[in-house]
């Protein structure tokens, strides 16, 4: 049986990394997407490999420009067959709290680009390899109660692209599940700083009130729904927008701050 390969985009820091940790943990090929630093990537590689002896691929490149996804895409099958597992974890956000009237059609674009359109880049390449073999995982990332495509105020570019990020998921997991195909968006709750790069374990030694689980919020628990979603036995889940908040009404918050 043939070792499965997973392409994680914007795999070498927070819920990123933490998704590239879980599948070397379980033996994958791991192919690591990022967009700089290479000397940080370097290292970061050959510790992972050192600790979890799996084969990790880094591949740079900026899947928000498709030509850069054409490069990476034919980089990639110099190395490997086919990639079985796509996940599109990168995407930029911008911290600053915006009204959409104050976006510069600039700011507006780089969001919306790297958020949504940046996945047709990267999947319309993938897609065709996984169609050959009748087998593929895919997995977004929303946000909370994105699927009822909410306002989220000061937010506006982030929130309009994964709203049709949402939908865009749902599109590919009908188009595509006669080819044994899964298509699944997953929305973290409020897993901040360095919790994206924590463990579950050092979390439950956190009290967080405002969280109806009573813990933070890491990368290790955004990993291990996505791990689950993309195994043999989790077929007959498609089409899914997945919250992992903890039971936190995140929007909420956002309104009442």
């Amino acid at each position: 049986m043939k070792e499965k390969v997973v392409l994680i985009t914007g795999g070498s820091k927070g819920i990123g990394r933490k998704t590239v940790e879980e599948f070397s943990k379980k033996g994958y090929i791991v192919i690591m997407n990022y967009r700089k630093n290479d000397e940080f990537v370097e290292n970061l590689v050959s510790d992972l490999a050192r600790q979890y002896t799996n084969t990790i691929i880094p591949i740079r490149g900026d899947i928000s420009v498709p030509d850069e996804c054409e490069r990476m895409a034919a980089e990639i099958w110099s190395k490997v067959e086919s990639v079985d597992i796509l996940i599109h974890n990168a995407g930029p956000y911008v911290k600053e709290r915006k009204s959409f009237a104050d976006y510069s059609p600039e700011e507006w674009n780089y969001i919306v680009n790297g958020n949504l359109n940046s996945v047709f880049y990267l999947s319309r390449l993938v897609i065709p390899k996984m169609r050959q073999q009748r087998w593929g995982r895919i997995i977004t990332f929303g946000y909370d109660r994105v699927e009822s495509a909410p306002g989220w105020i000061y937010r506006s570019a982030f929130a309009a692209a994964k709203a049709g990020l949402a939908s865009f998921t749902k599109t590919i997991s009908i188009e595509e599940a006669h080819n044994g195909i899964t298509a699944n968006m997953v929305c973290p709750g409020d897993i901040v700083g360095e919790w994206k790069e924590r463990d579950i374990s050092s979390a439950k030694e956190h009290l967080d009130p405002n969280t109806p689980i009573g813990r933070p919020g890491t990368g290790e628990d955004m990993a291990r729904i996505i791990f689950f979603l993309c195994q043999e036995e989790s077929d007959f889940i498609t089409g899914s927008i997945i919250p992992v908040t903890g039971g936190k009404d995140v929007l909420g918050k956002v309104f009442h701050q």
